[in-house]
């Protein structure tokens, strides 16, 4: 299930929206997966953060899917929400950024 957000205008300046993003990218909450940065949370308010924020670097949010269920703790589910985003440039910093502190799996990707 593809969900959608409905663009307004934020005025979210460049750098604050860089570093919300190296947050998510410590936290591994943002991976990178070839061309775009996938963003996976249980908050549905923070997917329009994220969204405003890959907007205000320029980038565009490609899609929004409904992952599915996941339990936290022994008694409550929430849904998954995943995002994927391009930022239109290969070489951007946050690449690099992601390299240096990312991690190939997002804190919701099942532990072995």
């Amino acid at each position: 299930m593809s969900l959608a957000l409905a663009p307004r205008p934020v005025g979210m300046l460049p750098p604050i929206a860089e570093k919300k993003i190296q947050s998510w990218i410590r936290s591994r909450h943002v991976i990178c997966l070839g061309n775009f940065f996938v963003f996976e949370t249980v908050d549905y308010a923070a997917l329009e953060r994220f969204s405003a924020s890959i907007n205000a670097l320029g980038g565009s949010v490609v899609s929004i899917d409904m992952i599915g269920k996941i339990w936290i703790g022994d008694h409550r589910q929430v849904v998954l929400y995943r995002s994927r985003a391009s930022l239109h440039t290969p070489h951007h910093d946050l690449r690099h950024y992601w390299i240096k502190y990312g991690n190939f799996k997002t804190r919701f990707d099942a532990q072995p």
